[in-house]
């Protein structure tokens, strides 16, 4: 699925205007039901998985600086990109090296180049399988947080697999530009809206009912 090229990365607040105000109360929804996660179960979760891209450094670091602090993490993996993307990087080990990569055995990286987020969420899911993992925390930037959580939660459950899954979001200010297109998080946000409705629809990641079922499932777990 090349699900990235269907809707466009930036728009502008006023294209949202033709959406009815359930929708972006799905949007909302569902935000507040990740949000609602308890970041530092992420410690003591079996691994960390960060989806790159977009150049932000920021998400690998992110991941590495909890990685390094916390030996309790049985493993680390790191999603590939788009090497189609301008500030792309390839993830070899002198790489993440210079990222401060210091504790190497139980770090996976993405071999193959991935696009867009759901050949990413393929990826994670065939890892968390293949590697037993328990649990893990999504590390990604907070803008692209929910619509990283829908399509890695829609990835597993396509394969069968329910584990948890804590979100981790990245300290960065809203402000900060993204190297990729020099927007700001508050220039993605609607872009990110967008495309969570639409995908949604499509059956691509998700649904708000899936979500729920699945944030009911992990509390009670």
């Amino acid at each position: 699925m090349q699900l990235g090229s269907t809707t466009p990365r930036i728009v502008r607040d006023d294209d949202l205007d033709g959406i009815p105000a359930a929708r972006i109360l799905d949007v909302m929804r569902a935000m507040t039901a990740v949000l609602s996660l308890p970041q530092s179960a992420a410690d003591s979760a079996d691994a960390l998985i960060v989806p790159s891209g977009q150049g932000e450094e920021w998400r690998i670091t992110h991941a590495i600086r909890l990685w390094e602090a916390n030996p309790r993490l049985r493993l680390l993996l790191i999603a590939n990109g788009n090497p189609a993307e301008v500030t792309y990087d390839a993830l070899t080990l002198d790489y993440l090296r210079g990222l401060g990569l210091r504790r190497m055995d139980g770090v996976h990286v993405q071999a193959e180049p991935a696009p867009n987020t759901a050949l990413q969420a393929l990826w994670i899911a065939d890892r968390v399988q293949a590697l037993r993992i328990a649990s893990f925390g999504l590390v990604v930037s907070p803008y692209h947080l929910l619509r990283a959580y829908l399509t890695v939660l829609k990835a597993l459950d396509r394969a069968g697999a329910r584990v948890p899954m804590w979100p981790v979001p990245v300290a960065v200010s809203p402000e900060t530009r993204v190297p990729e297109t020099g927007a700001t998080a508050y220039d993605l946000l609607p872009g990110e809206v967008s495309r969570i409705i639409s995908y949604m629809d499509r059956g691509w990641i998700a649904s708000t009912g899936e979500l729920q079922s699945y944030i009911c499932w992990l509390w009670a777990h």
